[in-house]
């Protein structure tokens, strides 16, 4: 148990040993300041030159979110006809068949929005050319989607009064040259030498001790689950994800995994500070969402060394603590540590079945995403905290009287309004699809969009009612992690999720990037000491009370329907 615990300690000093030099890079690379990776000048220029792009041209917040979505809708399109058809493609050494046209409309879409959700199974469902050309292409590009629009937000408020928020091409593409690609060699190379296959072979034979003859899926894995990890997506190269041991081979792989999942969300949390010339600001922020993933964290691991009570109940010794779904190798305290980081970053890779664990810990995973704004994905993190800080700035304001400002622009009606509308967003996605998911149930099970209740809903009760409410805050979280006893690849699943998940991907990119824009071009006003100030202990400490009470308020009576009810029912 001690050498657990050192595993979680170390980890978490390794991940803040790298977030926080990566944060100050990062800061001066998209500034446009001298950083050693200047050598790929060059291969950037003859990108944009290819693409017929001008990096320099400045943009305004609408100039900018169209480029964003222009892109991304062009993905989405040729994504999905590509995963309807490629069984007839090359690269398909296993001979895996075409996706359904419902379960392709999901899968594009959960790719695309940095989700991936899978309701396929990774080496079954997909070739070696959707895997790399489409599914890791994508895993690339919408991280970096989500950092351009986080360094958007940034030069809102480093530049004072300005329309100009950057060019979308500019910080896209050095997103992916100088961070996400570089990063993920170095990790690729740590996976290939433990054990991770990075060839393009087919299937392997094995022969058990028993005799028995399996069939083993092989692959370039490594090159997958290295921006799978980095660049915040979690999609597992194999359906069982990082439980897998080809995935995930050992310990030193799993601290390698956990940790690429958070340094650069951490990192671009401190890069807010240096890069705005306020580093008290970043560093409040900081220690804000490093207070809620403690919160989160030690009633995880709690849950999970307390062991399950219905096993104990049976006169059952548990040393270890609550094993069912877990790998004997890594142990349910570096289980619990990773389910946390996985849920409140949004990553949604998985190292042991969320649907095994206890019901409080799966409180704690439903509320991270929930929250989601504890660190958050590369760069909409900091995006889903602007949105809290908002509120906060404004509920601040009326209770001392004053016109609410942030960082010297007065915040205004129009900003509030767009704020509120991004705050009840994600309740509304998650607690309307709970609802329908269950009525279309309740009511319509042996529908023939549906399937029949044993192959969707395979646990009843209070832990059935969990698994599509978790399902829907993962969609909406961007996290794409599920509780697997629920069967997911049909017609009502595909589409309703494939909803939730495009809805709870851009609006909340959109949302803060207006508000930055339209802050930005205000008269900037000089602090006084009259001004609220936002990078002190006080102020972060009223954001931290504004994101539980808003949370509490709209969770909560789900939440107790769910894993509250399950807890006390095993008592």
């Amino acid at each position: 148990m001690n050498t657990e615990l050192l595993g979680i300690i170390a980890s978490f000093a390794i991940t803040l040993l790298i977030a926080i030099p990566l944060g100050k890079y990062l800061a001066k690379m998209y500034a446009g300041e001298r950083v050693w990776t200047d050598f790929l000048k060059p291969l950037e220029r003859g990108i944009y030159k290819l693409s017929g792009i001008n990096p320099d041209e400045p943009m305004d917040w609408k100039q900018f979110l169209k480029a964003m979505m222009t892109i991304n809708l062009l993905w989405l399109v040729y994504g999905f006809f590509v995963l309807m058809y490629q069984d007839k493609l090359p690269l398909n050494p296993d001979g895996n068949p075409g996706q359904t046209p419902d379960l392709a409309f999901n899968t594009i879409i959960s790719f695309v929005v940095n989700c991936n959700l899978q309701h396929y199974s990774g080496e079954s469902g997909a070739t070696y050319l959707t895997q790399h050309f489409i599914f890791m292409f994508l895993q690339f590009v919408s991280a970096a989607t989500g950092l351009a629009a986080a360094v958007a937000v940034f030069k809102a408020f480093r530049d004072k009064t300005t329309n100009n928020l950057g060019n979308f091409w500019d910080f896209f593409v050095k997103s992916i040259t100088r961070l996400l690609l570089p990063l993920s060699i170095v990790m690729a190379i740590i996976l290939a030498f433990n054990g991770t296959p990075s060839s393009y072979a087919g299937k392997d034979k094995f022969i058990s001790l028993q005799g028995d003859t399996v069939q083993v899926s092989r692959g370039p894995a490594a090159q997958f689950i290295a921006i799978k990890h980095l660049g915040t997506n979690g999609g597992g190269w194999f359906g069982a994800n990082s439980i897998h041991p080809l995935e995930n081979p050992n310990y030193l792989t799993n601290m390698t995994e956990i940790i690429a999942q958070v340094i650069i969300p951490v990192a671009m949390v401190l890069a807010l500070g240096f890069y705005i010339r306020r580093k008290k600001l970043g560093w409040i922020i900081f220690g804000v969402m490093t207070l809620g993933v403690l919160m989160l964290m030690i009633p995880t691991i709690s849950s999970e060394l307390g062991g399950n009570p219905a096993i104990a109940k049976m006169g059952v010794t548990q040393a270890t603590g609550a094993m069912e779904g877990k790998e004997v190798r890594i142990g349910p305290m570096a289980t619990a540590y990773w389910s946390t980081l996985t849920t409140v970053i949004s990553t949604g890779s998985v190292n042991g079945f969320h649907d095994s664990t206890m019901p409080l810990t799966g409180l704690w995973q439903l509320l991270a995403m929930m929250i989601n704004s504890f660190y958050g994905g590369c760069g909409v993190g900091v995006l889903n905290y602007f949105v809290y800080v908002i509120i906060a700035v404004f509920i601040s304001g009326l209770m001392v009287g004053r016109t609410p400002e942030f960082l010297g622009h007065k915040v205004e009606a129009r900003e509030v309004k767009i704020a509120a509308l991004i705050t009840l967003l994600s309740p509304f996605l998650i607690m309307a699809g709970t609802a329908l998911a269950t009525h279309v149930f309740n009511h319509y099970p042996n529908a023939n969009w549906s399937v029949k209740p044993s192959g969707w809903l395979n646990n009843p009760s209070y832990h059935g009612f969990s698994e599509m409410l978790y399902e829907y805050t993962s969609s909406n979280a961007n996290n794409g992690s599920g509780f697997e006893g629920l069967g997911d690849n049909n017609i009502w699943w595909n589409l309703s999720t494939g909803v939730v998940l495009f809805f709870g991907r851009f609006l909340p990119i959109i949302g803060p990037v207006a508000i930055a824009g339209l802050l930005a071009r205000k008269k900037y006003v000089p602090e006084s000491a009259g001004t609220l100030k936002v990078d002190t202990l006080t102020f972060g400490i009223m954001t931290f009370a504004v994101i539980i009470v808003l949370n509490a308020l709209s969770y909560f009576p789900a939440l107790v329907l769910g894993p509250i009810a399950e807890y006390f029912s095993m008592k």
